[in-house]
């Protein structure tokens, strides 16, 4: 498991424990029962103490390719020219960096990667330049990108995930408000359905608030969430700790915690039960 590593226990001003962040690996050998901390990944490549948020991995042509989101530096507002690197790797451990991802925007964030039905690949990532939509990009070789539009414009968004289910396509957006979901039969034309899904606080341990920026492991026709939460914000929290208040937070409630949920399809909705027992294995 690859994850955004904050600096949620270091006391900062406004939200610089957001930035400076690394890539965090977690691993399971049990097919996900149990899972301990390996350390971080050293993806620098330039002076500093710079910022990497949600990375994607994929296993393409032989080898593995992560996309993960750089800012320059730590900032204490929600701020700094942001681009996408593309990373390979023989070994899903030592990372080689290709280059930037040649988008014409200095706000891009969150990518995610899926083959198209035809043959290439199509990237969705969040550009906080066009409202912060939901962009699509095209590539046959994982390494040049060309920017075909907005994907997703009904609300702004971020961290998308896309995956194949039960005979569809299915794109989850984090809006802030648990997880917008969009079929598609093609990758191309998007159709959102009605209800978010994990808007709602859970009842298990550290599950207390909605579900934030997910990714979606489907194994042996099983489909499981993996989703962040802050266990002890309430729900008002960015009505009560926006702009300068911010820098009063009290580093609790910079905690988070990852949890996992079982997905499942009825009469052609996706749907999840936070709180219903199940056995993840993803062996």
């Amino acid at each position: 498991m690859f994850y955004t590593q904050r600096r949620s226990n270091i006391p900062t001003v406004g939200v610089a424990s957001a930035y400076g962040c690394q890539i965090g690996v977690a691993v399971s050998d049990d097919g996900g029962k149990y899972w301990y901390y390996r350390g971080a990944l050293n993806l620098d490549f330039e002076f500093g103490h710079n910022t990497f948020w949600a990375p994607e991995v994929i296993f393409a042509n032989g080898r593995y390719h992560m996309y993960v989101s750089y800012i320059r530096g730590i900032h204490s507002e929600w701020k700094g020219d942001s681009q996408i690197l593309h990373y390979t790797s023989e070994n899903i451990t030592d990372w080689k960096l290709e280059g930037a991802v040649e988008i014409p925007s200095a706000r891009v964030i969150d990518p995610c990667i899926h083959p198209l039905p035809g043959g290439n690949y199509r990237m969705w990532y969040k550009d906080e330049r066009l409202g912060s939509h939901i962009v699509a990009a095209d590539s046959a070789d994982l390494y040049q990108w060309s920017v075909v539009g907005e994907a997703i414009t009904d609300c702004a968004s971020e961290g998308p995930n896309v995956f194949s289910f039960q005979g569809a396509y299915f794109m989850i957006v984090d809006c802030w408000d648990g997880f917008g979901v969009y079929r598609s039969e093609d990758l191309l034309n998007w159709k959102r359905q009605p209800d978010n899904i994990l808007r709602h606080p859970g009842k298990r341990p550290y599950d207390g608030s909605m579900g934030s920026h997910a990714d979606v492991v489907v194994s042996k026709d099983r489909a499981y969430i993996f989703y962040f939460t802050h266990p002890n914000r309430p729900r008002d929290f960015w009505n009560r700790y926006e702009g300068a208040n911010y820098i009063d937070t009290p580093i609790a409630m910079n905690t988070t915690a990852i949890q996992v949920a079982e997905l499942f399809v009825r009469d052609g909705v996706l749907v999840c039960d936070r709180d219903q027992d199940f056995i993840l294995d993803l062996k």
